[in-house]
């Protein structure tokens, strides 16, 4: 497998006035994650409030924590593969996350993955955002910008329009700034707990169209924090 290596920036993520920034030399940017919550359509607090009062706080919260940490593990056993080492995790939780990396890196990198250009790397556009994606490297001989997302069920595509879509647009739009090599594609790769394997990808116009939306929710986000 080719590496490629580029001078991404170092920084720490830190938590101000209850929003993820990341600390890049003098500089405390938001993060894609924190636009994007802070953008929400009234529709989509909604949705979120609607499934926490069915399920209940505490339930929701169980649920989310348990997610957070199934996919910390997952990442990091994925990230392992990738670079060439490897994670060993022997909880239960840990069984878990390498059953679905497992299921993962045979369907989304094995004999697809040809060339590695960031693992977690770090990506800022223009002292506006900051944020870490999962995989940036040659997928299907296409320069592809990629995140690894772990699920309690299947997804439908449309569900990932206002979200994982425009983090992918986000991702590939600073990797541009920084390097000015143009990303077209962004693909989820998606394992649920179960092991049930889901890919989502953008491309052509649809990705052009999902950097345009980002770019609304960005404005959208300096316009209020005004």
């Amino acid at each position: 497998m080719i590496r490629k290596h580029f001078n991404y920036p170092s920084s720490t993520r830190e938590t101000q006035n209850g929003q993820r920034v990341y600390a890049v030399g003098n500089e405390a940017l938001p993060s894609v994650t924190t636009i994007l919550q802070a953008t929400k359509t009234s529709e989509e607090k909604q949705k979120l409030k609607d499934w926490q009062e069915r399920v209940g706080v505490e339930q929701a919260d169980r649920i989310r924590d348990q997610a957070a940490s199934r996919g910390s593990v997952m990442h990091r056993i994925v990230e392992g593969y990738i670079r060439g080492e490897r994670h060993l995790d022997l909880t239960e939780l840990g069984n878990t996350a390498h059953k679905m990396a497992d299921v993962l890196t045979r369907s989304a990198i094995d004999n697809r993955l040809t060339e590695v250009w960031g693992v977690e790397p770090v990506l800022v556009y223009q002292g506006l955002y900051a944020g870490q994606t999962d995989l940036i490297g040659v997928h299907d001989n296409i320069l592809t910008v990629c995140d690894h997302k772990n699920a309690n069920r299947p997804k439908k595509k449309e569900w990932l329009h206002n979200t994982y879509r425009l983090q992918l647009a986000a991702y590939a739009m600073a990797f541009g700034d920084m390097f000015g090599e143009h990303i077209s594609r962004g693909i989820n790769f998606i394992v649920t707990k179960d092991g049930y394997y889901q890919e989502f990808s953008w491309d052509g116009q649809e990705f052009k169209q999902a950097k345009y939306d980002w770019l609304k929710r960005l404005d959208q986000y300096y316009k209020e924090a005004k």
